[in-house]
């Protein structure tokens, strides 16, 4: 299967990777990892207590949204091959700055906590197919967020961190049980590839 998608970027709209700046805000459009574990499931024959199904959806019409509540959405990025982790770490990476993110914060169902256990996968890694993560000016955080949660696919939208001037680079993670880890960018291929 094949796919390809079309459109128009209006004009003074720039929403690439090295826009970050120390402040903005980091807002996820909702839960992570659903996609791979539910594409995962499907191919391998695995059943979970609860059911996990793929997050495939347009965002063009939350974008539209997003786009037109706020000048200050600075950066897009959709979260798949590397998960939620890589997309960061880009980010990061090509702003020269810090990202720091809140576990607690970041959504992921009980069904992926379940089968990333079970199959010792970090959610952080897991594909996602119909999320996005947005680096916003801190004024209008509130604002687009919002926003988000008034559409179909931004229905559980999360802020989940912000962008920090140190380390430069890098991907702090304030853990649930009170500690800092550094969110690596994936290395090599998730196994098994899932898309």
């Amino acid at each position: 299967v094949n796919t390809a998608g079309l459109g128009l970027v209006p004009p003074g709209v720039e929403i690439g990777g090295g826009r970050a700046r120390v402040g903005d805000a980091i807002i996820l459009s909702g839960s992570i990892g659903d996609h791979g574990i539910a594409v995962l499931s499907q191919r391998e024959g695995l059943e979970f207590e609860a059911p996990v199904a793929s997050d495939v959806a347009p965002l063009n019409e939350l974008v539209a949204a997003m786009l037109a509540a706020s000048a200050n959405v600075r950066v897009l990025r959709d979260p798949t091959r590397g998960g939620l982790a890589t997309s960061l770490n880009e980010i990061a990476q090509q702003s020269g700055v810090g990202i720091q993110i809140d576990e607690p914060r970041i959504p992921v169902k009980d069904g992926v906590w379940a089968a990333c256990e079970m199959l010792g996968f970090d959610p952080l890694y897991v594909a996602n197919e119909g999320k996005l993560v947005a680096i916003v000016g801190p004024e209008d955080a509130d604002r687009v967020l919002a926003v988000m949660r008034e559409t179909r696919y931004g229905e559980e939208a999360a802020l989940i961190g912000e962008v920090v001037a140190e380390p430069e680079g890098k991907v702090l993670m304030k853990t649930a049980i009170g500690g800092t880890r550094i969110v690596h960018m994936l290395v090599g291929e998730m196994l098994p590839r899932i898309c």
